[in-house]
């Protein structure tokens, strides 16, 4: 048993009715065996949910993702959240969280995300030529203007959400434009994630791919803006509030000498347990692989799937730190992030020798112009 259990569930697999050109979840799905395993049944979900309250001694978070989790449909989710209530015997804590696209979503949706008090993130990548740039519909259609409409509708339901933006190499060279747009729109919570390269493929060749020099530059001018709205809280377009960027909250953290609580900056990877629709479950979003596979909730524990995982040495690998690492002055800051942006090479032992994070360069040139003024705000929020 766990304290607390973190499932990421992906009810509609990788379906989605959108054609984002960077999806790396389409990519993972076209390197498995069975690209899409549907919707998940009825049956799945209760078993799923049934171990899960049995698992989770204090808390347990259900996050769904996809593909776009709505595809399983508002009934789906009514069940699932009931056959919770059912099923919580101990009555630990439950939270909910949805990641949409947000396209297309009706507005039947609302009154049960906020009745079941979800926390929704919404991809968007900026204004309408940094987000239609790459995030199309089947069509190859802009959807834009559909994720800011279902965005004024979480405002007007009051539910809390916060933004996703993936930086590709056009919008990087767009920081400034990205950080006021979400400013003038009301959007404070933000989180921006690195655009992945595809499985097999050399980095830096895709059309959409983020060089590192490129997201050094991105990283540098969006920190420029978020710190002087830091320094000056109630800075024009704020409404005094505090703009959140997920990436900046968690280095401060690390200077405060806490444990961030995102795992690319732990520099280990966490305990995860990653749903598909069939119930397969993986140990990572960005391993969601057969050969990472760890087992199927109708058919296995959660003590089993975990002694899968430890057998595969999925966490132990990422506890290889290059040679350059252990000596590097960011090191506390940077831990060699995601191993999906390392080199992995598996030996004839098993074991693994894990490259330094592609992004490297990036972060010195971006930890040496900000770091100062990091641990300057440090000081004033610790006073």
């Amino acid at each position: 048993m766990v304290d607390t259990l973190h499932l990421l569930i992906k009810p509609a697999s990788g379906n989605c009715n959108m054609r984002c050109a960077y999806c790396f979840y389409a990519d993972e799905a076209d390197n498995r065996e069975t690209p899409s395993f549907g919707v998940m049944d009825r049956d799945t979900a209760r078993i799923l949910i049934e171990k899960a309250m049995a698992y989770a001694k204090k808390h347990c978070t259900f996050t769904f993702q996809g593909g776009e989790p709505t595809l399983a449909g508002l009934e789906y989710f009514k069940f699932f959240t009931e056959t919770v209530r059912k099923c919580n015997k101990k009555n630990i804590s439950v939270s909910y969280n949805i990641q949409t696209n947000g396209y297309h979503l009706q507005e039947t949706w609302f009154p049960f995300l906020k009745e079941n008090k979800f926390l929704a993130g919404v991809s968007l990548d900026g204004d309408a030529a940094c987000h239609d740039d790459l995030r199309r519909d089947a069509k190859g259609k802009g959807t834009y203007k559909h994720v800011m409409k279902t965005i004024t509708l979480l405002k007007r339901y009051g539910i809390d959400f916060n933004v996703l933006a993936v930086v590709t190499g056009y919008s990087a060279g767009h920081a400034q434009r990205l950080y006021h747009f979400f400013k003038k729109h009301g959007l404070y919570y933000q989180q921006y994630i690195e655009c992945l390269d595809p499985i097999g493929e050399a980095r830096g060749i895709s059309p959409y791919s983020l060089p590192p020099e490129k997201y050094g530059i991105f990283l540098k001018s969006l920190f420029d803006c978020w710190f002087l709205d830091m320094i000056r809280p109630s800075a024009e377009g704020t409404e005094g509030r505090r703009i959140y960027n997920r990436y900046f909250e968690n280095l401060a953290a690390i200077l405060s000498g806490q444990e961030p609580e995102l795992c690319s900056m732990r520099g280990i990877c966490g305990l995860q347990w990653v749903v598909e629709a069939d119930g397969s479950l993986y140990p990572c979003d960005f391993y969601a692989l057969d050969e990472w596979r760890l087992g199927n909730i109708k058919n296995n524990s959660f003590e089993e799937i975990d002694q899968k995982r430890e057998e595969l040495g999925f966490i132990s690998r990422s506890h290889i730190l290059p040679k350059e690492c252990r000596t590097c002055p960011y090191l506390a800051l940077c831990r060699n992030g995601c191993c999906r942006l390392c080199k992995m090479e598996k030996q004839a032992d098993g074991t693994y020798i894990r490259g330094k994070n592609y992004y490297c360069g990036a972060y010195r040139e971006f930890f040496a112009y900000a770091l100062p003024r990091l641990e300057e705000l440090v000081r004033i929020w610790g006073k």
